[in-house]
């Protein structure tokens, strides 16, 4: 089955998370993928474990199987100068470059855009860096955690009373990653129009604040710096976690016509002509004398009676689940969410799998994370022409 980016060769110089990501979801939809690796070592999440799968020479840790599926695998020694020949020799048969080094690095090796671009003039050149190729804050290195604090996300997750805390995801590398795989896909489609390719410039920095969506814009439109409201919403009221009778579970009231539902549902229809739980905004104005209300009711029963009665009035809600709850729901499995790769001719591993269901091209999912260099000789013959013999020469130089 043809999928939509077949045809598409990736030279892939990233690491870690936001790029292997964004990688990673091309490839599900088709694309080659070739993962340039140091041959000393490669990926540095090769080594982020425990956990691991497998063991010995094909021992992988989990953070590096997240990402990196249907790729494969070529090691280059860029700090030396066969390395970089043989990287150049690539570009003109590939047809997108994302890197993630600090600005300028791959200039340092002569595969900055400048350098390649004439190699391949439709050749779509994506960078990733932690806060872009200009502006005072460039030559910074960019982590996701740095990203979080200096982004404001920080600033409005954590308890009301509560110091500033960080997402438990690095969520800035995974927006930045779909971002910058949104991004190539339209440079793509622009070079197929016109023959000409394009850099894309994406920082993490700048993703992040676009993912801050309405909190943003609450700032931009106010003034008012957004205040910490833990696991209340800012503007919807009630729109938070209740502790019931044996657990904590969220309720998400969205309009006024589900607070009338939750109102008889509760048989408190009394608040609906009470001037301060009226309306959504007059609500959010007397949040804690609603929430006070509405905490002393759900106290009552177990959460299962609770979300179970909610749903069946047409409101939102739904239980806390821990990760292990979450990959386990009966719902999730009956949408194929976890799927099971081989890892090796014995070994294989679970993986959660892409979230895209399309009819005519659904994404694959048969190529397992490589392992380091694992493809090497193949691409360097199939695509350079490399020889055994030149080839046996450049591993005893160190250059694959």
């Amino acid at each position: 089955m043809a999928l939509p980016l077949d045809g598409v060769r990736v030279l892939d110089f990233t690491r870690v998370l936001a790029g292997p990501f964004c990688t990673m979801l091309l490839a599900d939809l088709g694309a080659e993928v070739i993962k340039i690796e140091n041959p000393a070592g490669g990926d540095e999440t090769r080594q982020w474990g425990p956990p691991w799968a497998g063991s010995g020479e094909q021992r992988h840790s989990a953070y590096y199987l997240a990402v990196n599926r249907n790729k494969r695998s070529l090691t280059l020694n860029l700090k030396t100068a066969a390395g970089r020949a043989l990287a150049r020799r690539l570009v003109p048969h590939s047809h997108v470059i994302i890197e993630n080094f600090t600005p300028g690095h791959m200039a340092a090796f002569g595969l900055g855009y400048d350098e390649v671009q004439p190699l391949n003039p439709a050749l779509v050149y994506c960078s990733l860096t932690g806060y872009g190729q200009t502006g005072p804050y460039s030559p910074r290195p960019g982590y996701d955690y740095v990203i979080q604090a200096m982004s404001g996300l920080m600033s409005i997750t954590g308890a009301t009373d509560g110091p500033p805390v960080k997402v438990g995801v690095a969520i800035a590398d995974v927006i930045c990653g779909l971002y910058a795989a949104s991004g190539i896909q339209a440079a793509l489609r622009h070079a197929e129009h016109t023959g000409q390719g394009q850099r894309l410039d994406i920082a993490l920095l700048e993703t992040q604040l676009a993912a801050l969506v309405n909190v943003a814009s609450n700032y931009l439109i106010s003034g008012t710096d957004p205040a910490r409201y833990g696991n209340q919403h800012p503007s919807i009221v009630p729109y938070q976690t209740f502790m019931a009778a044996d657990g904590a579970f969220v309720l998400a009231v969205g309009n006024d016509g589900q607070f009338a539902r939750l109102c008889a549902l509760l048989e408190r229809r009394d608040w609906l002509a009470d001037a301060r739980f009226a309306t959504n905004p007059a609500r959010v104005q007397h949040r804690e004398a609603l929430a006070t209300h509405l905490a002393e009711i759900f106290a009552t029963r177990p959460v299962a009676d609770w979300v179970d009665a909610l749903l069946a009035a047409g409101i939102p809600a739904g239980p806390i689940h821990t990760v292990a709850q979450a990959l386990n729901d009966p719902h999730v499995l009956a949408r194929g969410m976890v799927q099971t790769l081989p890892l090796t001719a014995s070994d294989s591993f679970r993986m959660v799998a892409s979230p895209l269901k399309l009819s005519a091209t659904p994404p694959r999912a048969d190529l397992p994370p490589p392992a380091l260099g694992e493809h090497t000789a193949a691409l360097l013959r199939d695509l350079c022409g490399v020889d055994a013999a030149t080839l046996a020469q450049y591993r005893a130089e160190g250059v694959v």
